[in-house]
């Protein structure tokens, strides 16, 4: 991943671009939906089915109370397509929103600054984004280098 990649991320205070995408069930999600009422949790992966993003969603999926509940929505956002991700999740019991950014393809990547034009895919960057849709906490990883969950909680714990 190149020094730009990690640079380019939209930075901690500023407010989260919108999206809206299809889930891997074929519905729109759209952040501006979430406003208001839910802290959010959007976590972008490379590639559904590969070691290190599996295992990070697996994570996820085994804490999801911490991540789904009456205060925080987890939405995870990569480039494959929703028809890819539908049966990525039946085959690992996930069940949060995976979102597609399949076309335009990494647009919404793009928009948070986390998109590899080399790879054509998202890198492993996470936001946690308040109630009124501002950017509180990031990280933005290389492709091999999963991210601590535990960071996750101690951001949120913090809203």
């Amino acid at each position: 991943m190149t020094t730009a990649s990690i640079t380019a991320a939209i930075a901690v205070g500023t407010k989260a671009p919108d999206f809206a995408l299809k889930s891997q069930h074929g519905e729109t999600t759209r952040l501006a939906d979430l406003r208001g009422a839910k802290n959010v949790v959007l976590v972008f992966y490379p590639y559904a089915f590969t070691g290190v993003c599996t295992g990070e969603l697996a994570a996820l999926r085994d804490a999801l109370p911490q991540f789904v509940n009456d205060e925080v929505q987890l939405l995870a956002v990569s480039c494959d397509a929703p028809f890819s991700q539908r049966v990525f999740a039946e085959q690992e019991g996930f069940t949060f929103p995976l979102l597609s950014d399949f076309w335009p393809h990494g647009e919404a990547s793009r928009a948070y600054g986390v998109f590899d034009e080399e790879k054509g895919c998202a890198v492993r960057g996470t936001f946690i984004i308040d109630k009124e849709g501002v950017v509180r906490w990031s990280v933005v990883n290389a492709l091999p280098d999963a991210r601590d969950l535990n960071e996750y909680v101690t951001a949120l714990g913090k809203l």
